[in-house]
């Protein structure tokens, strides 16, 4: 089978090297398209393409309509909103993520924004400590449970909230179950988001919510920018002069943000959660096995087009 490594941003050598080994002592054929700028190289990519690992590559209906022998694409990663979901099933094409493999870097990142807010940006000024603070947790999954866990070693303590969960379920993760949002964001200092961009979860996030914070709290995002309503992030930061926000996905509105708001807002300058050496291999080399594993047995345990 024809595998496409189609990598706007590439991964790592070491990742690409691996990916490739995996593939190829499996008897598929291996082709990269990595660093390019027009889609209609990716078109062009996919046409004879049998299977598919992308990264924040966009896998629109018109490049599953461009790939008429394609049957698996693997989102190397846990967040898939950059694939067609629909186009993708009505093509018969499998959908694939790789949950956990990023999980320990996006943790890592979420804890270090909160450092990094706390000691106001590591400026002269004074700041303040994590510990003994309350953290509350937006989706208790593989990245809200590693970011929990995490907390309570430096000396926080921890709820969170979880539809999908049960409060035992919650507990044994170490936290103490929360059962409505409202409640999760009266009761935390620091708030971390690990919830996916869906048509029920995009712009949930904004100046009701925001404002139930206790004062001097930190709302951490580490999941999508678009489950933040950024206006009303905007105005829950004018009235509330005491309020954080940190992220590693850019609000639209950051100039303006970060011109009001100063050291009270901090952005990455691109999506940094799984930028790390170790989540990039990681994930890569997940994505191959499970390609690998798809043609070899038919598992489909992964998809998320079902």
């Amino acid at each position: 089978m024809k595998v496409l490594l189609a990598t706007e941003k590439p991964f790592a050598a070491a990742a690409v090297e691996g990916i490739s080994a995996i593939l190829r002592e499996a008897g598929h054929e291996v082709v990269k398209l990595e660093k390019y700028s027009d889609k209609a190289e990716l078109l062009a990519a996919v046409k004879d393409a049998e299977a598919m690992i992308i990264r924040s590559d966009k896998v629109t209906a018109e490049v599953i309509a461009a790939a008429p022998r394609l049957k698996i694409v693997v989102r190397a990663g846990a967040g898939y909103d950059n694939v067609d979901l629909e186009a993708s099933k009505a093509a018969g094409v499998v959908v694939m993520n790789t949950p956990g493999q990023n999980s320990n870097a996006v943790a890592e990142l979420a804890i270090g924004l909160m450092i990094y807010m706390a000691r106001t940006e590591f400026t002269p000024a004074t700041g303040s400590e994590i510990q003994g603070k309350r953290l509350g947790v937006q989706a208790y999954g593989n990245v809200g449970r590693l970011v929990g866990g995490k907390a309570k070693a430096l000396g926080m303590s921890v709820c969170a909230l979880d539809p999908f969960l049960t409060d035992e379920q919650i507990i044994a993760g170490g936290a103490d179950p929360v059962h409505s949002v409202e409640d999760l964001y009266a009761a935390s200092d620091y708030l971390s988001i690990h919830i996916p961009a869906l048509p029920s979860t995009i712009k949930s996030i904004g100046y009701d919510l925001i404002t139930r914070m206790p004062k001097g709290a930190t709302l951490v995002n580490t999941a999508r920018k678009e489950v933040i309503d950024e206006d009303g992030l905007l105005k829950a930061l004018e009235e509330r002069q005491d309020l954080k926000y940190a992220a590693d996905v850019m609000p639209d509105n950051y100039a303006l943000l970060k011109e009001k708001f100063g050291n009270r807002v901090f952005a990455t300058p691109k999506k940094m959660g799984a930028q790390t050496s170790e989540a990039n291999v990681n994930a890569g080399l997940a994505a191959a096995r499970q390609i690998v594993d798809y043609f070899a047995t038919g598992n489909t345990r992964f998809q998320v087009n079902k």
